[in-house]
């Protein structure tokens, strides 16, 4: 074979075998183009409505990761074990807490405590939507069902992360000392993962947290805590609805990709990266008739 005819032959090997990549899109653009299929509407029986001064906040739950957590709240809530306590807690910049300080409130149904449920484990490994490899606190981390979560490195073992607005189970130092108080965390707070049962986050409404008292009051009570609902026990009289971008479509890999390297003009540094909170999942919230 002759020497052009040998470059020839190993150009075309070259461009076979090269594929054209995508442009990026940025991240607005990945939600704003995303089709409706690309979206999952919410399950009104996994959210809580907790009712505060300012407004309501609502909770998706992880019956996924933690059923009993999820159940035993659902439980509490139907009681109205809620009505009437407080987020008694305020850490800035940590977390607010919240549910009996006294630990003296009667309970009906549901359980005072429970045993922890820090990680999911299963006999084969779990697929995951994977951002990253590199974590700090885990083998990986990425999504799924719509939730932040981290995995070992063999996939069997799979559990959320402490992103900003993530729900989880207050405890003492006795692992399953916890049951009925909850916290909600107002940044990340990664290494807190596995310490704590984690089974939800917020959907909407996390000013209402954001705006509770840092300190009490001697003039009026102190982050009172109007109501806890299942969103589908009160559906009649509240039509609030939402849609979470569903971690499973092309769009959210998109949405990664775009966070990883921002295509903006504006950014210089693109490092290929994306800590796990910092990609937020895009929430839609509607009204039913």
């Amino acid at each position: 074979m002759k020497p052009r005819q040998i470059l020839c032959t190993a150009m075309l090997a070259v461009c076979a075998s090269t594929v054209i990549a995508k442009p990026l899109k940025a991240p607005h653009e990945v939600i704003a183009q995303a089709p409706e299929e690309a979206w999952r509407v919410v399950d009104t029986n996994n959210v809580i409505k907790i009712q505060l001064p300012t407004g309501a906040t609502y909770v998706e739950l992880n019956p996924l990761l933690a059923p009993r957590h999820t159940n035993n709240l659902k439980l509490l809530a139907r009681d109205k074990f809620y009505d009437g306590l407080s987020f008694y807690r305020f850490v800035e910049n940590f977390v607010a807490q919240g549910g009996d300080d006294s630990g003296e409130k009667p309970i009906k149904y549901g359980k005072r405590t429970l045993k922890a449920e820090l990680t999911l484990q299963s006999d084969s490994p779990i697929d995951i939507i994977e951002v990253d490899t590199n974590d700090g606190y885990a083998p990986r981390t990425g999504f799924l069902n719509s939730f932040a979560v981290a995995q070992s490195s063999d996939g069997k073992q799979t559990w959320m992360v402490h992103c900003t607005g993530t729900l989880g189970m207050s405890r003492g130092d006795e692992l399953n000392s916890g049951g009925t108080d909850f916290y909600i965390t107002l940044t990340p707070q990664r290494y807190l993962d596995k310490n704590t049962t984690v089974f939800g986050r917020v959907l909407s409404g996390m000013e209402h947290v954001q705006r509770l008292h840092r300190q009490a009051s001697e003039t009026k009570p102190f982050n009172p805590i109007k109501s806890v609902r299942v969103l589908s026990d009160i559906s009649k009289d509240d039509k609030q609805r939402f849609k979470v971008l569903d971690t499973a479509h092309p769009s959210f890999k998109a949405l990664v990709a775009g966070r990883k390297n921002r295509p903006e003009a504006w950014f210089v540094a693109k490092p290929n990266y994306a800590d796990v909170c910092a990609i937020p999942l895009p929430v839609k919230a509607f009204t039913v008739d």
